[in-house]
Parts: C-alpha cells; structure tokens; sequence
C-alpha cells in the first residue's frame, strides 16, 4: 500500500519527515506543560495564561505568513522557526518565574494543543499544496496530519519519562522535566537539518507572482470568520487543557495521563486515513461536518459524569472522530483560492484560528481553578456545534473544482 501520493515531490516527503519529528516534541510538552507548570507552584489559572500566551504568539507570527514566503520563500521561514524551536527549549528550561516564562510562551513554539498551531503550519501547508497534484492533495494533507498525529502519539509516552527517571535515578521530577525541554531544542536542530534541504518551488506560471488574497478574498473570510468559531471552542479542549482537567478532576498520575493521551492520538492518527475516501465520497464539507458532530455531543456529554472509565470512552470515541476535519479543512481552503493566493489563504484562515483559540484557555484556566466540573468541556462542545451547523448552512453549495468533475465522472457513469 502506497501511503505518499505518486504526484508527491521530494519536498513533500521532506516536510512529512520534519512534522512527524516536531509532532513527537508537541505530544510531550503539551502534556508535561501542565505539570511542570503546577510543580514550580503555579496555579490553574497561569497555566491557562501561559497556553493563551503560546497561542497568542504563534497568532502574531501567522499573521505575516503571506508577506513572509512572498519575500523569503518557505525554506528560509522555515529554518528561522526551528531557530526559534531551539531558543524556546533551552530558555524554558533556564527559567523558573512566571513572568519570564509567559515572555518566552509567548515569543516561543510551544505547542499546547494535539495538533499545529504554529508558524510552522501555514508554512508547510502553502508548500504541501504546490507539492502534490490537485486531486491527491486531500490524501497528501491527511498523511501529513497522520504523522503528525501518530509521532505525537508516541511522544505523549515520553511525558511519563521523567516519574520513572525521579524513581530510578533518585533526581527530582522537576529537574527531569526540565530535561525534556532540552530535548525539545535538540529536535528543532534536527527539523532545522530536514528543512535545509527543502527546495523553492517553481511558481505555477512563469509571469505569476505569489499575492495577497484578491478574487477569493470574500470566501477566505467568511471561512476564516467560521474557523475562529470552532478554534474559540477548540481553545478550552487543547490538549494541555485537557491533561490539566484530568489531573485536578481526577487526581491522575502523570504516566497515566500520558498513556491516555497516547491511546488517544493513535485513534486521532488512525481518523487521518479514513478522511480522504470518505470525502471522496460524500464530499469536503459533508465530511467536515458529519464527523465533527458527534465528538461534540461527546464533550457535552463528559462533565455530567463521574465514572472515569466512561470519561475516558467518550474521549477516545471524540478522538476517533474530532479531527477528520483538519486534512479537509486544509484541502478545502487550498481548493478554493488560486494557486498564487494559497499562502495568504493559509495565514488568513490560521491567525484567526489562533488568537479565537488563545482566548479560551485562560478562561478554561480559571474555571478548573474554581470547580472541577467540566464546564471548559461543555462550552467548547457547545461552540463546536454551533460552528457545524453554520458551516454546513453556508458552504454546502460551494465545491470545489475536482469535486465537480468528479461528481460530474459519477453522473456519466450512470
């Protein structure tokens, strides 16, 4: 079985490498975030202000992602943010007090969430889709979603390493944890190394430069208005977030926590393979919105029971189904605009995704402070639902071109 599309460049195979590596230190940190955080004596609620000040950062730098690969390219970009990668590690494991820390949160790349929220993403994106055919991009944004979600799966492992170095070794969990940070900053250096060798793409048309948004300007925002909808309530299911609710709701030990997370992740990668056939058949939105619905009544459903067994449950069901729509969402937004837009379009629909994502968890933040119910998973179900049912109101008509003509090909057919 041939995972990597046969239209696929050397460029995409590249950038599968360099997510899947940066993926196994995201699973990690999101869930030792929490952890560490609480260990230096910090509360709920500044651990949610420092994953706002992550989201809030990585925000302001997305924002600039059309005007930076216009000038730079992709591969420049790219290596600057592993720099950064490399800068975030060491720091956070030199720093101890809040407020140096929520600075380095929020100029840094960590990542709170199971999924991207990075500079990283709207680079690799804008190059994933000039590096693959039209009709293979859906398959080649799942793959690169699936590694990203598989390696994150096995990092999150990583996150109980440092209770078994506290009992084997006799060091304390803190230093451990620390130690992880440096290993953090040592996989920025290895990405750095996948990323030198990333090629500039020749541009679709001689005469065509990259642009600003321009004929697909109305669509990007309604899309990105839609997006900020659901990354609002995504903001108080980040995976820190999440990791942060299960330690205080249900007193879990960190390895525990860890495991979970990595049962999760798993079903989250094996949800990456079923996204392309289904929206083959039934289409982009329809999978989109048909998948999500059912993991949001999930999270409603969590803060009104007691029993972990049944919690735990649902949370694997809603990883299983939760994020089908993240290769289709990406595959759509590139479908839709032209070619020398989809760098702009990638900024546009990630920076608000980011800065309505980076709201919430200070608000999640507070609400663990204050009551053990799962009010962070409530909300962010309800918001989740809602954002469905607009999406699917709006943007069900809207197809894009290989769409089309394949439902044209299945007409002719009968």
């Amino acid at each position: 079985m041939q995972l990597i599309p046969e239209s696929a460049d050397a460029n995409a195979r590249r950038l599968l490498s360099a997510k899947a590596l940066r993926s196994v230190a995201d699973g990690y940190v999101s869930i030792l975030l929490p952890a560490y955080l609480l260990g230096l004596g910090l509360g709920a609620f500044r651990v949610g202000v420092l994953t706002t000040a992550t989201l809030l950062g990585s925000a302001a730098l997305t924002l600039l992602t059309g005007f930076i690969t216009a000038t730079f390219g992709h591969r420049r970009p790219l290596l600057a943010a592993s720099g950064l990668m490399i800068f975030t590690g060491v720091a956070f494991t030199l720093s101890h007090a809040f407020w140096p820390l929520l600075l380095i949160a929020f100029v840094g790349t960590l990542n709170p969430s199971s999924g991207d929220v990075s500079i990283f993403l709207p680079l690799e994106q804008s190059l994933l889709s000039q590096s693959v055919g039209d009709r293979d991009r859906t398959a080649l944004f799942a793959l690169y979603s699936l590694s990203g979600s598989l390696m994150a799966a096995f990092g999150t492992l990583l996150a109980g390493l440092p209770e078994i170095a506290a009992k084997w070794f006799g060091t304390s969990s803190l230093q451990a944890m620390q130690g992880m940070f440096l290993l953090y900053a040592l996989i920025g250096l290895a990405a750095a190394m996948i990323y030198r060798r990333l090629l500039e793409p020749a541009l679709v048309d001689p005469g065509m430069k990259r642009q600003p948004l321009g004929p697909s300007r109305g669509i990007v925002y309604r899309l990105a208005t839609l997006f900020s909808i659901d990354a609002f309530g995504g903001g108080f299911l980040v995976q820190t977030i999440l990791a942060l609710w299960l330690l205080r709701a249900f007193h879990l030990s960190l390895a525990t926590t860890a495991t979970l997370f990595f049962c999760s992740n798993l079903l989250t990668a094996a949800s990456y393979l079923a996204a392309p056939p289904i929206a083959r058949r039934i289409g982009l939105i329809n999978t989109m919105v048909f998948t999500h619905l059912p993991s949001s009544l999930c999270l409603i459903a969590i803060p009104f029971l007691s029993n972990l067994n049944i919690v735990v449950g649902l949370l694997m069901l809603r990883s299983l189904l939760s994020q089908m729509d993240v290769p289709t969402r990406s595959s759509y937004v590139m479908a839709v605009v032209t070619p020398p837009e989809r760098p702009a379009a990638a900024g546009v629909t990630s920076v608000p995704r980011s800065l309505a994502a980076a709201i919430s968890p200070t608000i999640a933040g507070y609400l663990i402070s204050v009551s053990s119910f799962g009010w962070p998973l409530l909300i962010g179900g309800a918001l989740k639902i809602a954002y469905d049912l607009t999406l699917l109101a709006m943007f069900r008509h809207v197809r894009p071109p290989e769409e089309a003509v394949q439902s044209d090909e299945r007409s002719s057919q009968v």
